[in-house]
Parts: C-alpha cells; sequence; structure tokens
C-alpha cells in the first residue's frame, strides 16, 4: 500500500525534520533508516551514506548524467562530488513489497528551485535497511554552464543556405564571434576581453553554409589542456561514459554534440584537443592539415601546431563540412595501411584490443624503431609551452592566480622556457616532422586515438596523459591530418581509432571515413 505523508517535512536549509510515526503496515525500521539517509545527505556525512547503500557490485544508482552500477563506484561519486544540492521532502510514498522491502519515493524541494523526485529500492539487511537501488530526478537547468557559456535559439542564425542547411553549430570559446567577447575558459579573460567585431574566418563559413551558431561552448582554460575538467564552471558532461572526463580542450562542444544540442562541434586540436574528446564520448572528429584551414581570429596557443577542427556525431556530417571549409582537391584512395605495434602499445590493453578489433588481423604490421617518441613529445611540448607564453603571457604574468591549478602549472612552467631552448625544441621539431612524415609516407597509419577511455572524475593518471600525447603528437608535429573513428571497447566504453594521412590528404581521409564498413578495415584500400 502507499503512503503519503504532506508538508514539508525539512526545512529550505536542507535539514530533515522528525518523520510522523509510520503505519503499522510499513516494514519497522523502514523510515528511521530513510531520514537517517536524509540527514546523511545533507551533512555530506559520506560514512553513513556508504552504510545506508547496500554493499556489493549489483547496487544502483542513476540520474540524469548516467547510471552508476556497485556500491563501490557510487561511493568514489559522492566522494568526489562534494556534496548535493540543498533540499527539503515534501512528500513520501511508501509501497512495501514485504517486510525485508520497500519502495519509496519521495517528492523533493530544491532551494535552487524547483521539484525533482528521489525513488529508492529499500532491502532489510543484517545490518539494517540499505538501498539497494535508487533514482534520482531534478529539474533540468536553463543553461548547463557546464557546456555552454551562452546559447541561443540559434544565437546567431545562418547568413546563407547550403550543405549545412538545418545544422547546429556549437562554437568552442576561442573563436570570434561577432557581437560576443572570447572568454578562453577563464572568467576575468573573459571580463576584459573585447568585444569581437567579426566572426571567426571558420566561424564565417559555417554560417555562410547554412549551419546555425546554437551557442559558445566552455573550454579549457586556454585551451591548455585534455582533460575538459574547468575548475571555474565544472566538467561537461559525457553521455557515453557517464561520471567520467569529457575530454579537452574542446569539451563544452564535444559534449554539446554528444548531448544533441548541436550537429557540428567547432574545437580546435593543437596536441589532440579534437581527437581525444572524440574518443572518450564516441564522436567523429577531424584535424585537417596544418595551414590548411584559416586560424583568422581565433585564439591561438601555439600557432606552428594550432588546427582548426570539428566534431560529429556521423561520418558524412564530418565530411560536409570539410566540404565547407577544407580547400578543392581530386579525392583518390589509398594504396596501403599500416598498423604499428609499438604505438598500439602505448594504449591500454582494452583499447588497444579494440582498435586491434577494428583493424582486423588481417592488416600489415611494421614495425618502427622509435626511441626519440619521449624526446619528440619534449620538444613539442617545450616548443608548444614557448609559444603560449608569448600568446599569453604578458597577460598571464599578473594574474596566474586566475587559472585552476593544472594550467597554472603548465604556464608557470612556460614562463621560464627561454628563447635559446625554444630554437633547439624548434630545431628537435623539425627534424622529428621529416621523420614522421617519411614514416607515414603516403600510407594510411592506424592507431588509438586516447591510450585510454575516459578517466572517472577527478582521476587523470599523468601516465595516462603523457601516452596520450605521445600518440597524438605525431599528428601534431608532423602537421598531418588525421581522423578520430569511434570504437567502444570489450566492456561497452568509447575510444577512438585514428587514422593519420600525408599532408594534404583531408578530402581523401573525410571521404573514406564517410564509407567505411562497420568491422574491418579490407575496404580502405584502393585494391582491397
Amino acid at each position: 500500500m502507499g503512503i503519503r505523508k504532506h508538508g514539508a517535512l525539512g526545512d529550505g536549509a536542507g535539514q530533515v525534520a522528525a518523520a510522523t510515526h509510520p503505519p503499522a503496515t510499513v516494514p519497522d525500521g523502514l523510515m528511521d533508516a530513510f531520514w537517517a539517509y536524509e540527514s546523511a545527505l545533507t551533512d555530506n556525512d559520506l560514512d553513513a551514506l556508504d552504510r545506508l547503500f547496500a554493499p556489493g557490485p549489483t547496487t544502483l544508482r542513476g540520474d540524469a548524467n548516467g547510471l552508476l552500477v556497485g556500491h563501490d563506484r557510487i561511493s568514489a561519486f559522492r566522494h568526489a562530488r562534494g556534496g548535493g544540492p540543498r533540499r527539503r521532502i515534501v512528500e513520501v510514498h511508501v509501497q512495501p513489497i514485504d517486510m525485508s522491502h520497500a519502495l519509496v519515493v519521495a517528492v523533493t524541494e530544491f532551494a535552487h528551485g524547483g521539484r525533482g523526485l528521489q525513488t529508492q529500492l529499500w532491502k532489510r539487511t543484517p545490518a539494517g535497511w540499505a538501498v539497494t537501488a535508487a533514482h534520482v530526478a531534478q529539474p533540468a537547468p536553463a543553461l548547463d554552464t557546464r557546456i555552454w557559456r551562452v546559447v541561443g535559439d540559434p544565437l546567431i542564425p545562418a547568413t546563407g543556405a547550403g550543405p549545412l542547411s538545418g545544422h547546429s553549430l556549437a562554437v568552442k570559446d576561442l573563436y570570434a564571434v561577432a557581437g560576443h567577447r572570447i572568454g578562453a575558459g577563464n572568467p576575468a579573460f573573459l571580463a576584459a576581453a573585447p568585444i569581437q567585431p567579426r566572426h571567426a574566418a571558420a566561424v564565417e563559413a559555417l554560417l555562410a553554409a547554412g549551419a546555425d551558431l546554437r551557442g559558445i561552448a566552455r573550454t579549457d582554460e586556454f585551451a591548455y589542456s585534455l582533460a575538459g575538467t574547468n575548475v571555474h564552471t565544472g566538467t561537461p558532461p559525457n553521455p557515453k561514459a557517464p561520471h567520467r572526463i569529457s575530454g579537452g580542450s574542446t569539451s563544452g562542444s564535444a559534449s554539446a554534440v554528444s548531448l544533441g544540442h548541436a550537429t557540428i562541434g567547432l574545437g580546435t586540436d593543437t596536441g589532440g584537443s579534437i581527437r581525444v574528446p572524440a574518443a572518450y564520448q564516441g564522436l567523429f572528429g577531424f584535424r585537417p592539415t596544418h595551414g590548411s584551414v584559416s586560424t583568422a581570429g581565433l585564439l591561438p596557443l601555439a600557432p606552428s601546431f594550432d588546427t582548426v577542427g570539428w566534431l560529429t556525431r556521423d561520418a558524412l556530417l564530418l565530411a560536409a563540412v570539410g566540404d565547407v571549409l577544407l580547400p578543392d582537391s581530386a579525392v583518390r584512395p589509398f594504396g596501403e595501411v599500416v598498423v604499428v605495434p609499438e604505438l598500439l602499445a602505448l594504449a591500454q590493453p582494452d583499447v588497444a584490443a579494440a582498435v586491434e578489433t577494428r583493424v582486423g588481423g588481417w592488416a600489415p604490421r611494421e614495425s618502427w624503431d622509435l626511441p626519440d617518441l619521449p624526446a619528440w613529445l619534449t620538444a613539442f611540448q617545450t616548443l608548444q609551452a614557448w609559444e603560449a607564453w608569448q600568446a599569453h603571457g604578458g597577460w598571464l604574468a599578473t594574474r596566474l592566480h586566475t587559472l585552476g591549478a593544472d594550467v597554472r602549472g603548465r604556464f608557470e612552467a612556460a614562463s621560464d622556457v627561454g628563447e635559446d631552448d625554444a630554437a633547439q625544441a624548434a630545431e628537435q621539431v623539425a627534424a622529428a616532422r621529416i621523420r614522421i612524415r617519411e614514416l607515414v609516407g603516403d600510407r594510411l597509419l592506424v592507431l588509438p586515438s586516447a591510450s585510454s577511455v575516459a578517466p572517472p572524475l577527478g582521476q587523470v593518471p599523468p601516465e595516462v596523459r603523457q601516452a596520450t600525447m605521445q600518440l597524438t603528437c605525431l599528428a601534431g608535429i608532423g602537421g598531418l591530418p588525421s581522423v578520430s573513428i569511434p570504437t567502444t571497447t570489450a566492456d561497452g566504453l568509447p575510444c577512438g581509432v585514428c587514422l593519420v594521412a600525408s599532408p594534404g590528404r583531408d578530402r581523401d581521409l573525410l571521404h573514406l571515413t564517410a564509407e567505411l564498413p562497420t568491422v574491418s578495415v579490407r575496404p580502405w584500400l584502393r585494391d582491397g
């Protein structure tokens, strides 16, 4: 039977008042456990919350961000989030199943406004009542500020009609949008930024091709990260891998596309900032040949490596955006695919296995002697750091305190890079570029887009970032076009297969991607 309790059972500050003694038909001790849970939630008493959720791998907790399975994952989520929103209980409904199981549904009211629902399945255990499954519904925000800095319906309508008519665009907050400021993921920078008089070249071209600009999407500060965890605005959600990071620095645009808020995500790729969020969120992502798409109106990070890039949910649209932004060229097939075991070994086993499965066992393996790869990455990072400080050091010199710890650390290190160090790094990069282009030749290089699946929130091991950058820096140093194609691990988590081609073969790569089969790469070859 259902039992309804009217009235405000807690105050506006979230403190729970004593409940009326439940009728005899409600199992003994259930309501005491329910209110103990509410009190623990209000106080963010993590130990009590752990006790009141049933132990074991089958316990469930779901919300709009996704489902957590297992007590350990639920506990880790609670420890990372820093407390829930303040609320009070308006109504409680109980439907006993038997004397050891019951469904409890509560209507909640939040201090920030709006009502929600909390549904819990409780079980009597030897240690007392515990939740075995829970679902939390909260009022959706009018604007998810983790994803968007400003948004409209649309923010700016298309200026023409063309191949992108009917599509919507999320623009990374590094591009000039007429009438708006560039915020670069940093509130202090946004406050001081001038209003832009005209659109960036890429934005203008996409609007002219028929796309509406839905809004300006979040980015990691100054695009100097691969995580997407902006300390000021939070981590954009990853709907394909809930409670894991979104990937940066094109984090907001990627999440907007993955969630269906926009169909095209315009971003940048300097060291992997298109390919990594594409891999983490199961999207198609494209980085063009360096210099092939105009960066006019784009706030730089490291001009030697910066490229315009874009993300979509399907390969045909990815190619359609390329038709708008890339220079014309005849499309021709690739003659050979190469898989390099030394590069596969940089990925974690589940990701390496997913790439192997997508490639198929027939594809030729070619061993590359890459003893200089760590040195190449160091040179890349040194030159990137020097250029980043040249671009932003004048403003940041007295404002490093406005940055999150991770980005601040990179800029502090960048400020110590001297001209001689930068010149030596530039020489190493130039030599590495020649060698990388020789190794790739006119073939199709297949490698993981990122070394791992998206790490859980608050858990980005340095070795994972280092391995990912060893993979992504090859295209960055080589100035090569690359595409990330979504696939999944055996556990169903998204990851990416990256295809890298020689300079100028951007349209070939996009055309091939649009025609890819779902299982094998055999038909990718001219003679396949």
